[in-house]
């Protein structure tokens, strides 16, 4: 089965980014997401439990669940049973249990795929941290050299003479 998901959210600009990927296999995920997000399409695009679980609650969360259940109710009450329509109540009591279970499925899925991508974020946070921390001592510390610099000039000026010091750190008089 070639799995191909567009694009379900249209952007209206074209130079937008689609917002979910298009999976051209099993195996092949568009660079369009977050590699935590790539790596769960992955997986449920490798899991048949879980592609037909989405199936499922991707079905039982339309509009056409509701019509086609609305119209199949109708048919029951009025040529399958006559009032209280206990078989009735029985089947739609045990589809509800399956499909909280679907939900409750779906839910911690999602769970666990919002507390791996947390983690991973708070990772890049703690590395970003690290890295601006060194990115700003090396500015003070440049800043410090570059002061120094300055500083000695102006004594030299104020001195009458003008040195220069190289990128070496020696001092050229002129």
């Amino acid at each position: 089965m070639t799995d191909t998901l567009t694009n379900q959210n249209e952007a209206a600009d074209a130079n937008t980014a689609p917002s979910t990927p298009i999976i051209a296999g099993r195996d092949e995920v568009a660079q369009v997401h977050h590699p935590l997000v790539a790596e769960q399409l992955r997986r449920r695009a490798n899991s048949v439990q879980l592609r037909v679980a989405d199936a499922i609650t991707a079905f039982a969360g339309s509009m056409r669940f509701v019509y086609l259940h609305a119209a199949i109710f109708v048919v029951w009450m009025l040529l399958f049973e006559q009032s209280p329509w206990p078989t009735l109540t029985l089947v739609v009591s045990l589809e509800a249990i399956f499909l909280s279970t679907f939900v409750m499925v779906g839910q911690n899925r999602q769970a666990a795929f919002q507390q791996a991508k947390a983690d991973h974020d708070f990772a890049q946070s703690d590395h970003e941290l690290l890295s601006n921390t060194e990115l700003t001592r090396q500015v003070h510390e440049l800043t410090k050299q570059i002061h120094a610099f300055v500083m000695k000039e102006a004594q030299a000026v104020d001195a009458g003479k003008h040195c220069d010091e190289g990128p070496t750190g020696e001092t050229q008089r002129l």
